[in-house]
């Protein structure tokens, strides 16, 4: 079965203080505003409204908690870097992003929306920075890939690659498409593996 499919709203909150306590693992997504973080979450549930659409940067202001079938929740972090959101909210945005990431102790992992014509902005590398000392992984998805030709995708890609690997931390990539409805088994691929345990090799029957 699907791991995102049939996920389903549980809660917003304002603060990271007021999602409730569970041990049930957690995968945090985050983004620059507008970099089609809320259609890349729709996509992976198969729900066109799960998460909140906005041709308006910025809208989401809120921590949302989706619970998934396993029992696991996906947590849809506001988006960051729109620039006509006051300073003052930015600084808040900021601050409640930090908090989350580095303090919520079942957080499995950091799926982290990047546009495919825009990826490792500087907001973006802020967001490594703070997340990569946890030790936990990080899949990054270069989103509306579709916009690029099947060459521009092979370059960006490589591109892309290599500054993660010029970055410290556990850091995976992909390309992915909303429109084209492309790379979704890629991410369940990775994120499952986050949320299962390795097994040990079985022995060799002589």
């Amino acid at each position: 079965m699907s791991l995102f499919r049939h996920a389903v709203f549980e809660i917003s909150v304002a603060s990271p203080d007021g999602l409730p306590y569970s041990a049930a693992p957690e995968i945090a997504f985050a983004g620059r505003s507008n970099a089609g973080k809320s259609s890349a979450i729709n996509t992976l549930a198969g729900h066109t409204r799960l998460a909140y659409v906005s041709k308006t940067p910025g809208r989401t202001q809120l921590i949302n908690l989706f619970r998934l079938k396993n029992g696991a929740a996906l947590v849809d972090l506001p988006g960051y870097g729109y620039a006509q959101v006051p300073e003052a909210v930015r600084r808040q945005w900021r601050g409640l992003l930090e908090h989350y990431l580095t303090r919520r102790e079942n957080l499995a992992g950091l799926v982290l929306i990047m546009d495919s014509r825009r990826p490792f902005t500087d907001l973006d590398r802020q967001m490594i920075a703070w997340f990569v000392p946890t030790g936990r992984p990080i899949h990054c998805l270069l989103t509306k890939s579709d916009k690029l030709t099947r060459q521009e995708q092979s370059k960006t890609l490589c591109e892309a690659k290599a500054v993660a690997q010029g970055l410290s931390g556990n850091i995976t990539l992909q390309l992915f498409s909303s429109l084209k409805k492309t790379g979704i088994e890629d991410v369940e691929k990775m994120v499952g593996n986050w949320l299962t345990p390795e097994q040990p090799p079985t022995p060799k029957q002589e």
